[in-house]
């Protein structure tokens, strides 16, 4: 069949078969399906759906669309797992949970992406780091892994190269929503990359692509039900994404709260060390490494308190050519905002609520995301500070420290931060950081 007619078929409800979606991902590849007709074919997918069988034969097509890692041969002494998270913002989870799986037996080859639009990316996180590597080679890759037993690093070009074409069409023509389409962009990328185990992330509330519960439940159970039929064990944990995740939201800004979090200088952000901690837990049970979740989030605080998990931070980050000295109490390799300013609240009482898209984007503004996939970002801009929702607040007193290139840039955020936030005389009903497990 034809380009049109497949997205015909499609358009008219009709369930694709496995051959007009190997068309349709090969066409991706070599170009020839144009823009405009993979962007007419998400249009109808996410118009009309798809059937887990389609979704599920999507996935396998995107996958071998090219190199499909095999680990079976590198000797790895434990289960080769991985953690995804749907987005949000000041989501640094990855950066902590990583080391400490590591730490306690498993071995993370953990593939990341960017931030676009209003959610941040682990890579430019990582990338905040002078030297670190984010594309090593196989045989560097390989080896990090069995030093450190954990590397954050991004997609091989080669790595199911279907999906990263589809997903910056995606991204301009308003389907990233498309629970089938999300389903299988993730899921290609994991089982290209040799997984043997999963635990998803999926985000739920107004900084999160799923906005409502309902929404991220049928997210969640669609990637477990794709994911069986592939064979790959999968989990999936729902988590709250109504406010910042942590105490700071922008790519060093992060950096620094992970290693302060690993290290533990200061106190841990409670909500934060409840998502690290049960992703964590999840991901030792569904391996075998522990007889349950609760087992798992046990073995994962004793290797976090023992400053197991923040060596293998460090090992995993010199391994890959970023700063040795990492972890020092005094490590100054993050890139600095020139201009840090309070947000002074408008008025006595408690945060209410908080419009966390809205606070991404504004990050956004400040350099420290993309409106484009080949915007440069400022790694140095932020949020720090952030006071949680149901803190009291006295009026004038700082709800959060804005990090900006120049003072003009800062006035701005701090203007749209303060539409985005609400002070209320009594403290809101907050939920929990985990809703629910699948």
């Amino acid at each position: 069949m034809t380009p049109a007619e497949i997205i015909r078929a499609k358009r008219d409800g009709h369930a694709l078969t496995g051959e007009q979606l190997e068309d349709f991902a090969r066409g991706l590849v070599d170009r020839s399906w144009s823009e405009g007709q993979a962007a007419a074919l998400a249009m109808a997918v996410l118009l009309t759906g798809m059937t887990h069988a389609e979704t599920a034969a999507l996935t396998r097509a995107m996958t071998h669309s090219g190199t499909v890692l095999d680990w079976s041969r590198t000797g790895f002494d434990g289960p080769i797992v991985d953690k995804h998270s749907t987005g949000g913002v000041g989501d640094k989870v990855s950066l902590m949970l990583a080391p400490i799986v590591a730490a306690c037996g498993g071995v993370v080859p953990m593939i990341s992406g960017r931030g676009l639009g209003h959610t941040g990316g682990t890579l430019d996180k990582m990338q905040s780091l002078t030297g670190y590597d984010v594309a090593p080679s196989r045989a560097r890759l390989t080896r990090v892994l069995r030093e450190a037993g954990c590397a954050i690093v991004g997609a091989s070009a080669r790595v199911a190269p279907a999906d990263r074409r589809l997903y910056a069409i995606r991204d301009v023509t308003a389907t990233v929503e498309s629970i089938p389409l999300i389903t299988a962009s993730i899921l290609s990328k994991k089982l290209a990359a040799g997984l043997q185990f999963l635990v998803m992330d999926v985000k739920a509330g107004n900084g999160a692509f799923c906005t409502t519960g309902d929404a991220a439940r049928a997210l969640a159970r669609s990637i477990v039900a794709v994911a069986a039929g592939a064979g790959l064990p999968t989990r999936a944990v729902i988590t709250d994404m109504n406010q910042v995740l942590g105490g700071t939201a922008g790519n060093a800004l992060e950096v620094q709260e992970a290693i302060d979090f690993l290290t533990g200088r200061g106190a841990r952000e409670p909500r934060l060390e409840a998502v690290t901690l049960a992703l964590c837990g999840e991901m030792l049970a569904l391996t075998g490494l522990c007889a349950d979740a609760q087992a798992g989030e046990v073995q994962a605080r004793r290797a976090l308190d023992s400053g197991a998990a923040a060596e293998r931070f460090a090992r995993m980050v010199a391994a890959l050519g970023g700063p040795r000295n990492v972890l020092a109490a005094r490590f100054a390799g993050l890139p600095k905002a020139r201009i840090v300013l309070p947000l002074p609240s408008p008025a006595d009482g408690f945060v209410a609520a908080a419009d966390t898209r809205e606070i991404g984007l504004a990050i956004v503004t400040l350099g420290g995301g993309r409106r484009v996939a080949d915007d440069a970002v400022d790694a140095s801009v932020g949020l720090s500070h952030i006071l949680p929702l149901g803190a009291r607040v006295r009026a004038g007193e700082p709800l959060m420290q804005v990090h900006a290139a120049s003072r003009d840039a800062a006035v701005a955020a701090r203007s749209r931060l303060l539409q985005a936030l609400r002070i209320a005389r009594r403290a809101p009903p907050v939920g929990p950081a985990v809703m629910e497990r699948l």
